[in-house]
């Protein structure tokens, strides 16, 4: 390309930045992302960062231009995605974006030290790279999924944006509950208000545990539920459920990832079965224990839409079950 021909394409997408031609911008970038044109699609991307600096409403391109960059773009471009302000409105964190097309040796010598780079590398191990045990995190837990644990759920990033569903949901069989007593834990449900966090600060879902000295029908009992139905499932299949809850930002708050969501998962369970003050847990220790807890999945009868987390959890070794009730409206 003649430097009078870029010089032309130049002035005609500056021209739809100018007059805030959103539609118009969009079938640039779908162009511009069609021909690899890396280069083209950064400056698009900051030309309209800067617009939105003097009150022009082009922040929605300048995120879509930021989101295919990281999802599309070779790794010296992908990352550069990460030098972006409006990078918080892509439809997940950009960490969980760039792992999906591009491997960790790809990336790496594009990241610098830092929370990001954690990140990325956390997530890239859940997909299957292996990480240097030196490699630095600020997640106190190892990148490499321990043998207890499942293949958690991948989310799909596309051009439209991502999607992540949720785990699946056997047969269930109608139960009665029991009445007990609630014991306070205020460190476990610290621990799970903070799993579904963003349902409840930043959307309009609500969050609900209570903890008994009993089977998990007292805990349900105790939340106010007579009836219900559930079903047994695997611990696998349990970490999926608490996992891909955790990563969720629900109906409008923001998704924070599946590396941070199994974190706040490892954070709950360290909680709920006590493992003391030390931090960070034992992965050896903590997956013994998890052979002690049996899981439940439970609803009212009622369809499954929006967000829903509907779990207990039973200690055989303590004695103590909770049961877990978060929702946030689609």
């Amino acid at each position: 390309m003649t430097s009078e021909n870029f010089e032309h394409i130049s002035e005609s997408w500056q021209r739809l930045v100018d007059r805030v031609d959103l539609d118009g911008l969009v079938r640039l970038i779908d162009h511009t992302v069609s021909d690899r044109d890396w280069t083209r699609l950064v400056r698009i991307r900051d030309a309209c960062t800067s617009a939105v600096k003097t009150g022009r409403q082009v922040w929605p391109i300048a995120t879509l231009a930021n989101y295919r960059l990281a999802l599309w773009a070779p790794a010296e471009f992908a990352c550069r995605a990460l030098d972006d302000s409006l990078r918080t409105f892509m439809p997940g964190p950009i960490s969980e974006i760039l792992a999906v097309h591009h491997s960790w040796g790809d990336l790496a010598p594009h990241l610098e030290t830092s929370p990001d780079r954690s990140l990325v590398a956390h997530e890239r191990a859940l997909r299957g790279d292996i990480i240097d045990s030196n490699e630095f995190t600020t997640l106190d837990m190892p990148f490499t999924p321990q043998s207890w644990e499942p293949s958690y759920d991948i989310p799909t990033y596309t051009d439209d944006g991502g999607q992540f569903a949720a785990p699946p949901v056997p047969p269930t069989t109608t139960v009665s509950t029991t009445s007990s007593e609630t014991i306070d834990d205020p460190d476990t449900t610290t621990a799970f208000r903070l799993l579904v966090e963003p349902w409840t600060a930043a959307s309009n879902g609500r969050a609900d545990i209570a903890i008994v000295e009993g089977a998990g029908l007292a805990a349900l009992g105790a939340l106010g539920m007579n009836d219900a139905r559930r079903c047994e499932i695997e611990s696998s299949l349990a970490l999926r459920w608490l996992v891909w809850a955790a990563s969720s930002g629900g109906a409008h708050g923001r998704r924070r990832g599946r590396a941070n969501g199994r974190s706040l998962t490892w954070w709950f369970l360290h909680q709920f079965l006590d493992l003391g003050d030390a931090w960070p847990t034992d992965p050896d220790q903590l997956g013994e224990r998890i052979t002690d807890l049996t899981f439940h999945l439970w609803d009212t009868n009622e369809p499954m839409t929006g967000w829903s987390l509907q779990l207990t959890i039973e200690d055989s070794m303590t004695g103590l079950s909770c049961a877990l009730h978060a929702k946030d409206a689609a």
